[in-house]
């Protein structure tokens, strides 16, 4: 009966726990193919998926920091989906490659167009950004998810300084360290460099084929003309034997 007793208590216990603790919340997310280095480019992936059980997904808004605007913002057709690019003035302009860009994307919207992202699916939105800042460790992108049955739900609850995830959070992208060629990878080399190197190493191997050649050649005329005197001195020597051997008979 005591056993009894413990085991019911237990198996109580243990569903309270787990009806407290419940499944995690899934929330749209972000996160590059590869490595986000401060100072380079990367493709991002917006990870959208459907939290609810009656409703799919039809429309997906993101906003750009302001903060930090990126000169260039590529988003990657997705089959199914519409995209619209929204840009604004900038209140500072930026200065890439020697030029001064005056406006960047502020915000980008994918609308259902033929598809959308039903109940326990997820969807992913790749962009190309770039130039990622070098003064900061993040960037906060807060977005906006649009339910087929005029439900929305906004994602734009910036994270706290205590590192506790709030209730709506926003999609946050963490830089790494910046790299020398601000690409993530090493020093890359410059343009036509590798074909001058190619250019050079065919000048030399050709180069040293004909020295080779002329070498060969050089040595056969130099055998060639060794054995044409060595035979014509055994001419000779064979003309100025049969003189004599005649001389002799004659004698």
């Amino acid at each position: 009966m005591r056993v009894s007793r413990i085991a019911i208590a237990t198996g109580v216990a243990a569903s309270t726990v787990l009806l407290l603790a419940g499944p995690a919340a899934a929330h749209v997310s972000v996160q590059p193919q590869g490595e986000a280095a401060k100072g380079g480019y990367a493709t991002l992936n917006f990870k959208v998926p459907n939290e609810r059980d009656q409703a799919s997904t039809v429309k997906v808004e993101v906003n750009f920091p302001a903060d930090h605007p990126l000169s260039s913002v590529t988003p990657e057709a997705v089959p199914g989906w519409k995209i619209d690019i929204t840009k604004g003035k900038l209140d500072k302009p930026l200065e890439v490659h020697g030029k001064k860009i005056t406006e960047a994307v502020s915000k980008v919207t994918w609308t259902a167009d033929g598809s959308k992202i039903a109940p326990g699916y997820f969807q992913q939105f790749p962009v190309s950004v770039g130039q990622l800042p070098e003064d900061a460790d993040q960037l906060v992108f807060k977005a906006i998810q649009t339910y087929d049955n005029k439900e929305v739900v906004r994602w734009i609850e910036e994270p706290t300084a205590g590192g506790e995830e709030p209730d709506s959070p926003a999609p946050v992208l963490k830089l790494s360290a910046a790299s020398e060629d601000h690409h993530g990878g090493g020093a890359a080399a410059k343009p036509g460099e590798d074909d001058h190197k190619a250019d050079d190493k065919a000048a030399s191997a050709e180069g040293d084929k004909k020295e080779t050649h002329a070498a060969s050649s050089s040595s056969s005329d130099t055998t060639a003309r060794t054995l044409g005197i060595i035979g014509i001195l055994i001419g000779v020597a064979g003309v100025a034997f049969g003189v004599l051997a005649g001389r002799r008979r004659n004698a």
